[in-house]
């Protein structure tokens, strides 16, 4: 199955390449053309499976890490290799920032093993320049601009200044009930949008006089009152606005701010298992591919891995002038 995907950053257009992690151990990378068609640029492969992958802002360098317990940098105009990060454990996150506060970028990788480790990629030594311990399993992690959030098992969220990387900016425990399956920093970094294996997705804010504005809604569930998690949440840099997709097989574009459903797309059979905007927000990548929400007894070898990229019209992202759907409830 396909576990993980990032389009390549600003730095690269008008040119779009999607790298994507597997279950197969193998990092891809496709350049996607104006077309629609994509045309491969290059694989790399683990130990294990791949969990986590991320782009330096220059798009020089792919990093991915996963069951190997390693992070690699891959640069794909040389085909070059190496090792940059090392756990005790799984890496399920890797996540590119440009500035720790002294000027220079790194990679902060999350761990099964408890902790979250800092990595100087441009003279790897092997050593992290800082391990900071968790208080459980890190689930997912994302980093935008200074402001880190990391989900942890135990529903706990920890929020990070990059900058100042030993002491949480603050912490809470999850509005929602049950397990996080996912975290995503607002394009603005003054919040963050977790989801979970309930079908819900809450909305949080950095800030503490913000915080009043958090809420949770549902998604993801079906008539029948089935509930499906919500694997993959993803912003769209220009608008704000956010997609969701989910262990139903379907995806929605979600206006946090007017608390309000955009649109909701076709579901599919199989799962959704990841997804991402590119740069520009005028493509939306979703993989189709087990996500093993329903056990191994569930998993069909005879079905198909994808990656779908559907063109994204500014109508179906963007923010209305005035409601017309029903608003999100507080849930």
């Amino acid at each position: 199955g396909i576990s993980c995907m990032k389009f390549s950053p600003a730095a690269l257009r008008p040119k779009n390449f999607l790298v994507a992690g597997s279950w197969d151990n193998e990092v891809r990378c496709w350049e996607v053309q104006q077309s629609g068609q994509t045309v491969p640029v290059g694989m790399i492969k683990h130990d294990a499976p791949v969990l986590s992958v991320t782009w330096s802002a220059d798009g020089q360098a792919i990093f991915s890490a996963g069951c190997d317990k390693t992070a690699k940098m891959w640069s794909p105009a040389t085909n070059q290799t190496q090792i940059v990060a090392q756990h005790d454990a799984p890496i399920k996150g890797v996540v590119y920032v440009t500035d720790v506060g002294n000027g220079s970028p790194c990679i902060i990788t999350g761990s099964w093993d408890k902790s979250v480790r800092y990595w100087d990629i441009r003279a790897p030594t092997g050593a992290p320049m800082g391990v900071v311990p968790m208080p459980e399993r890190v689930y997912s992690m994302d980093a935008v601009g200074a402001l880190l959030v990391v989900a942890t098992a135990d529903r706990k969220l920890l929020v990070y200044d990059v900058r100042k990387p030993t002491t949480p900016y603050y912490e809470k425990v999850s509005l929602l009930k049950y397990q996080t399956r996912v975290v995503a920093c607002f394009p603005d970094q003054t919040g963050f949008a977790v989801g979970s294996v309930e079908g819900r997705v809450a909305i949080n804010h950095v800030q503490e006089q913000s915080r009043k504005n958090d809420f949770a809604f549902k998604c993801h569930r079906d008539d029948q009152s089935n509930i499906y998690a919500v694997n993959s949440i993803a912003f769209h840099e220009g608008y704000g606005t956010l997609a969701t997709a989910g262990a139903d097989g379907g995806f929605t574009f979600w206006d946090k701010d007017a608390k309000e459903r955009l649109k909701n797309f076709h579901k599919l059979p199989q799962p959704i298992s990841c997804s991402c905007f590119n740069s520009e927000g005028n493509i939306y990548a979703y993989a189709v591919s087990y996500d093993w929400s329903k056990g191994a007894e569930n998993h069909n070898p005879s079905n198909k891995n994808y990656i779908l990229l559907h063109p994204v019209q500014p109508t179906e992202i963007k923010h209305r002038k005035s409601g017309g759907i029903k608003p999100l409830g507080r849930r």
